[in-house]
C-alpha cells in the first residue's frame, strides 16, 4: 500500500530528512500520566524509521545523573505491547541531584559518551524547563568536562549544541499553550467512571456526594468533570466562589431537591480556595452540608486512581501525533532553534516555544497568588473560560421571572442512529434555550415523530441526569423529511417552531438538505435552523468530529486490548476484526493507531491481492520475532469483495503453519455504552454553541417579521482544524460524495502513513503542515477556538 507522492512541489515529506548519525535519547520526568507509553514507543519506532538511534533514559533525570545501564539502546521490539499500559515503563523519579550544576556535568558527559544530543523529555513544565535550562548551559558543560579530562576537546566539537523537543505528560492539564496534555484524557474517564458508579448509590438513599478529584493549582479535571456529569457545584483554584458562597450552595441544593431530585453531586478540586486564597476542604464542605441543610452526606477522594489504569482511544492517539511530530522536530532542529513543546491546537498539531509556555502556565500560578482571578482563567485558554461559562450557564436557573421571554419556540429533534452523547446535547440545548428566554419543544422518535405531531414541551427539570445515558432518549430513526413534508410543516405551524435544532449523522444532514429544498414550497421552514453532527462514524460534511465517535473509538480499542491479550497468550495468532462506519475508514483507521494494529482496511484507500499478499508476508516475518501475534482491523464496507470472510480465509490459507487466524465483527457494541467524557463535554459544548447561534438569529429578525431564506440561516455546526464554524448546508454539498455517505475531504487520512510506519510498513508522509514554530497566545485569533 505505497502512497503516490503527489507532483504538488511544496509538499515537505518524511523521505528527504534523515536521523541517520543522529542519537536520540527519550526520557519521562515528573508525574506519571497515561499515554507516555504510547508517546515512548512513538518516538523510538519514528527515531529507528528515519534511521537514528534511540536510547532509552530510565528513571528521568536520574537515571541521565546515574548514567551506566539507565540509558540503553531501544529496538522495535523494546516498545511492542506498552500502548496499552497506563504509567511509563521506562519509570520517572523527582530528581534533586539535576537541580546543581553538578548533577547536569554528569548527565552531559554520559550522553556525550553516547553521542545523545537530541532529547525528547515527556514531562510536565517542571522537567521541561529543567531541559531547557541543560540545553543553554550544554556548551559550557562541555568545555568543563573536557578542561577535567572526562571527554577529548574533538568531542565538544562534534557535540557542540544540544536540541531538546518537549511533549506535556499531565493528567492536570495545566500547561498553557497546549489544548490538552498526554493524560487528561484517561483522567477524566477514572473520575467519570467513579461518578457514575456513585450516582446510582446516591440515588437510592438521596446522598449529597462531596468528590474530591486532582490538581492543586489547576482546576480543569474538576471543571470539566462537573460538566460532564452535571454536577450542583465546583470548586476551582482558578475560579473560588464569591463571599457568602456557603449559603448560595446550600439554597442551590435545596432548590435541586426541591426538584425531585435525588442525588447532590459537588465537585472539589484539591487546590481549591476562597477569594482569600485559603483552602476549601472537602470535609470543610461537607460539615457545612451537614450543619446547614442536614443531608446524608458522603466524601470521596479519589486520589491516585486517576493517574491508573489504561489510557483512554484519544491520549493513546495524541501521545502516538506528539511522539512522530517530536521526532520530526529533532531532525529539522539547527542550532539556532529554541527548545519547543510539540502539542495539539483543536485537531492541529503544533510547535510552540517551550519558554514562553512556561512563562504562562507561571503567570497563572502568579495571578491566583495576588489574587487576580480573571486574568488566571484568561491565561488558562480559550478552552477553559469557555468551559466556565458553558458550566455555569447549565448548572444555575434563574428564577422564571427574571428570564426576558422571547415569545419563540424552539424544537429539538434526534435523527439516525442512535450515539454516545447524544443525550448531553440535547440537554444542554434545552437548557441554554430556556435561559435565553424561548420556550423548548422536544419531538420524539425523529423526523417519523415530527410529522406525527410527537411533539413534547420539555423543562429544565426534564433533562436532569442525561449527559451520562449512551443512546438517544427523544428516540431516532433514520427516516427522511421528503416523504411527509406536507405533514411536518403542518406541526410546524401548529406547534408556531421558530427555529429548530437537530442533532443527528448523515441522514440529519440529507434531512436538513430536503428542508432547504422545501422552503421555496412550504414558508414554515423560512426558520433557522442548525445541525450539532452525532455519529459513531464521523462522517458528516462540515466536521472534523462528531459526536459518539469518541466513545465508540474506546468500545474498539477496548474490544482489541482484550483480543491482543488472547492472541499473545496462544502466540502465532491474527486477528482479523470488523469495524462499523459505512464507507467511512474513520473507526478502522484511528482504532487501527489507538490499538496497534498492523494493518487497517478503509475504502478510502483502495487495495488489492497484491496488498493483501504483502501484509501476509509482512505478518509472516513478524511471527519470526518476539511479538508473536497480528492483529488486522477491517472497515465494514472496505469493498465489495474482499470481504472479512474471504480475508479471514486468504490470510488462514497463506499462514499456514507459520500463524492461524480468527475473526471478530464488533457490530452494535459501538453504538452503545455511557459516553466517554470527549463526547459529554463535546456535546455539552457544542449543542450549547448551537443554541446560543439560534437565539442570535431570532433577535435580529425579532419586530421586523422576516422570513429565514437566506443559505446562511441553516447550517452545519462542526469543528475544522483549530475553529468551530457554522457551514450552510448548501455550500456542503459541493464537499459530499452523497453515494459513499462521506465527505470527498477527510483529515485523517493524512494520519494514515503514522499507523503503517508504527507498524513498520515504508510509507510516504507528507509533513509540510509542521515546521513553523508559533507563539502562544492566551486567546487566539483563529476564529472561535474549537478547544475541547
Amino acid at each position: 500500500m505505497d502512497d503516490k507522492a503527489s507532483s504538488a512541489p511544496l509538499r515537505k515529506l518524511l523521505e528527504n530528512l534523515s536521523g541517520a548519525g543522529k542519537a536520540i535519547g527519550v526520557l519521562t520526568s515528573g508525574g506519571d500520566a497515561q499515554g507516555m507509553n504510547a508517546a515512548v514507543r512513538a518516538v523510538v519506532r519514528m527515531g529507528i524509521y528515519v534511521g537514528a538511534k534511540v536510547y532509552f533514559i530510565y528513571e528521568g533525570y536520574q537515571g541521565m545523573v546515574d548514567g551506566g545501564t539507565n540509558i540503553v539502546e531501544a529496538d522495535w521490539e523494546s516498545v511492542s505491547s506498552i500502548l496499552q499500559v497506563g504509567g511509563t515503563i521506562i519509570g520517572s523519579a523527582r530528581c534533586k541531584a539535576f537541580r546543581t550544576r553538578e548533577g547536569r556535568l554528569k548527565a552531559a558527559c554520559n550522553l556525550v559518551q553516547l553521542g545523545i544530543t537530541n532529547l525528547c523529555v515527556i514531562g510536565g513544565d517542571g522537567s521541561l524547563t529543567g531541559a531547557n535550562i541543560f540545553r543553554s548551559e550544554w556548551n559550557g558543560l562541555l568545555e568543563e568536562l573536557a578542561q577535567n579530562g572526562k571527554i577529548d576537546k574533538e568531542a565538544v566539537h562534534k557535540y557542540a549544541y544540544l536540541n531538546v523537543v518537549g511533549m506535556v505528560g499531565s493528567i492536570d492539564n495545566d500547561f498553557c499553550g497546549t489544548d490538552m496534555t498526554i493524560g487528561t484524557d484517561s483522567a477524566l474517564h477514572r473520575i467519570i467512571e467513579v461518578v457514575d458508579a456513585i450516582m446510582t448509590t446516591a440515588q437510592s438513599h438521596q446522598r449529597t456526594f462531596v468528590l474530591e478529584v486532582m490538581g492543586r493549582h489547576c482546576g480543569y479535571l474538576a471543571l470539566v468533570s462537573a460538566l460532564a456529569c452535571g454536577a450542583d457545584w465546583v470548586f476551582l483554584p482558578e475560579s473560588p466562589p464569591e463571599e457568602g458562597w456557603e449559603d448560595s450552595m446550600c439554597v442551590k441544593l435545596s432548590e435541586n431537591r426541591a426538584r425531585k431530585k435525588r442525588l447532590n453531586i459537588i465537585i472539589v478540586a484539591e487546590g481549591a480556595i476562597d477569594t482569600q486564597n485559603k483552602p476549601i476542604t472537602s470535609e470543610k464542605i461537607k460539615e457545612l452540608v451537614v450543619t446547614q441543610l442536614g443531608y446524608d452526606t458522603r466524601v470521596t477522594i479519589l486520589g491516585h486512581v486517576q493517574r491508573g489504569g489504561t489510557p483512554s482511544a484519544f491520549d493513546r492517539i495524541l501521545a502516538s501525533r506528539m511522539g512522530v511530530e517530536a521526532v520530526i522536530a529533532l531532525l529539522e532542529a539547527t542550532p539556532e532553534t529554541p527548545a519547543c513543546v510539540v502539542s495539539l491546537s483543536g485537531n492541529h498539531a503544533v510547535r510552540l516555544p517551550l519558554m514562553e509556555c512556561v512563562q504562562m502556565t507561571q503567570d497563572v500560578q502568579k495571578a491566583m497568588d495576588e489574587r487576580r482571578f480573571k486574568d488566571a482563567v484568561q491565561l488558562r485558554g480559550r478552552s477553559f473560560e469557555g468551559n466556565l461559562n458553558t458550566y455555569k450557564r447549565l448548572a444555575i436557573k434563574l428564577p422564571d421571572d427574571q428570564i426576558p421571554k422571547s415569545n419563540c419556540n424552539v424544537a429539538v429533534i434526534n435523527v439516525g442512529a442512535p450515539a454516545a452523547g447524544m443525550n448531553a446535547a440535547v440537554r444542554s440545548a434545552v437548557r441554554v434555550g430556556i435561559a435565553d428566554g424561548h420556550k423548548m419543544l422536544a419531538i420524539y422518535d425523529g423526523f417519523d415523530g415530527f410529522a406525527k405531531g410527537q411533539i413534547k414541551e420539555i423543562g429544565w427539570g426534564d433533562v436532569g441526569g442525561w449527559t451520562g445515558q449512551g443512546g438517544s432518549i427523544l428516540g431516532t430513526k433514520r427516516t427522511l423529511p421528503g416523504k411527509n413534508l406536507e405533514e411536518i410543516a403542518a406541526q410546524m405551524r401548529a406547534h408556531n417552531i421558530n427555529a429548530l435544532l437537530i442533532i443527528g449523522g448523515f441522514e440529519a444532514y440529507l434531512g436538513l438538505l430536503e428542508l432547504s429544498a422545501a422552503r421555496e414550497r412550504h414558508e414554515e421552514f423560512c426558520v433557522p435552523m442548525v445541525m450539532v453532527p452525532a455519529t459513531v462514524s464521523n462522517n458528516v460534511p462540515g466536521s472534523d468530529f462528531s459526536i459518539g465517535a469518541d466513545t465508540a473509538l474506546n468500545t474498539i480499542t477496548d474490544t482489541c486490548d482484550r483480543i491482543k491479550q488472547s492472541a499473545s497468550g496462544t502466540k502465532r495468532r491474527v486477528f482479523i476484526i470488523e469495524t462499523m462506519g459505512g464507507y467511512c475508514g474513520y473507526l478502522a483507521n484511528m482504532g487501527g493507531l489507538a490499538a496497534g494494529a498492523d494493518a487497517a482496511y478503509i475504502f478510502e484507500e483502495p487495495f488489492d491481492i497484491r496488498d493483501l499478499q504483502s501484509n501476509v508476508e509482512h505478518l509472516t516475518e513478524k511471527m519470526k520475532t518476539s511479538i508473536q501475534r497480528g492483529l488486522v482491523l477491517r472497515n465494514e464496507s472496505c469493498s465489495e469483495n474482499y470481504t472479512t470472510d474471504f480475508i479471514y480465509q486468504l490470510y488462514s490459507e497463506e499462514g499456514k503453519g507459520v500463524f492461524d487466524c480468527r475473526k471478530n465483527v464488533l457490530g452494535h457494541m459501538q453504538q452503545g455504552g455511557a459516553p466517554s467524557p470527549f463526547d459529554r463535554n463535546f456535546g455539552t459544548k457544542i449543542s450549547a454553541r448551537a443554541m446560543e447561534w439560534i437565539t442570535t438569529k431570532l433577535r435580529e429578525a425579532q419586530g421586523k417579521g422576516r422570513k429565514f431564506v437566506n443559505d446562511d440561516s441553516i447550517c452545519v455546526l462542526g469543528i475544522s482544524k483549530r475553529t468551530l464554524l457554522f457551514q450552510p448546508v448548501a455550500e456542503l454539498k459541493k464537499e459530499t460524495d452523497f453515494e459513499h455517505r462521506i465527505p470527498k475531504e477527510q483529515w485523517w487520512l493524512k494520519l494514515r502513513p503514522l499507523m503503517k510506519i508504527l507498524a513498520k510498513y515504508k510509507a510516504s508522509y507528507d509533513v509540510s503542515d509542521s515546521g513553523q514554530l508559533e507563539h502562544v497566545h492566551p486567546s487566539s485569533d483563529h476564529g472561535e477556538p474549537a478547544a475541547i
